[in-house]
């Protein structure tokens, strides 16, 4: 990370800028209705480094459990550690939401993903069976979880 990090709440306005990154980071990417329905319910952070943004998160809280439902770094911003710094972001903001333990999903294949909530204190709970739309099929979820902590 040469340049300073920053984080703010995604608005409508900021949706065409949050497409491109998503639609260039997965096969499966979330849609225009789906950031538009979740601006009311979700948590929605965007992360910039300098200037340029480079990620975003959603995060569902409900009661004490928070819920990670999307992260995403630019694919050409990936594997320099800005995935952790978001997902820190993330969890520091459904901690101090109330927040106490947080959900996700992670497709079976996506190792590089699975590590990093492994580093960050995610442990395997369970499996989906084909969860995800994949190419030529379905894929599994791994669901983890963790205890979320000041």
């Amino acid at each position: 990370m040469s340049e300073a990090l920053s984080f703010r709440p995604m608005t409508e306005a900021d949706l065409d800028a949050v497409l491109k990154i998503e639609y260039a980071a997965f096969s499966h990417p979330w849609t225009r209705g789906i950031f538009l329905d979740g601006l009311g319910k979700y948590q929605i952070w965007l992360m910039f480094e300098g200037e340029q943004q480079v990620g975003h998160g959603v995060v569902q809280i409900i009661l004490d459990e928070a819920h990670l439902l999307n992260i995403t770094v630019k694919p050409e911003n990936q594997s320099r550690g800005l995935g952790l710094a978001l997902l820190e972001h993330l969890m520091s903001r459904a901690y101090a939401a109330n927040a106490r333990e947080c959900f996700l999903e992670v497709r079976d294949s996506n190792t590089g993903a699975f590590r990093l909530y492994e580093r960050y204190g995610f442990n395997e709970i369970g499996r989906r069976r084909d969860y995800y739309p994949a190419v030529g099929g379905r894929e599994d979820a791994v669901v983890m979880a963790c205890t979320l902590i000041d």
